[in-house]
């Protein structure tokens, strides 16, 4: 289980860091009059990112509570 979550947690912090960047790198394409999502808004992207972000820190402090109430090795 406890793989499973540090799996997870680095899938989701890769996934929100490039969810940032694409928003980002979309708000710099639309300063020259561009686009390449077209159905979506950069701050939307954001706000996705920004949550994925919020689970990675909520099960980071479940694992160190866990290490905490109990020896943990490694």
């Amino acid at each position: 289980m406890k793989q499973l979550t540090h799996i997870i947690c680095w899938i989701l912090f890769v996934v929100s860091f490039v969810l940032a960047g694409i928003a980002v790198l979309e708000k710099l394409v639309n300063f020259w009059g561009f686009t390449f999502l077209r159905g979506t808004d950069a701050w939307h992207l954001l706000e996705f990112s920004a949550v994925a972000l919020l689970f990675v820190i909520a099960l980071q402090l479940r694992e160190v509570r866990t290490c905490l109430g109990v020896k943990c090795s490694g």
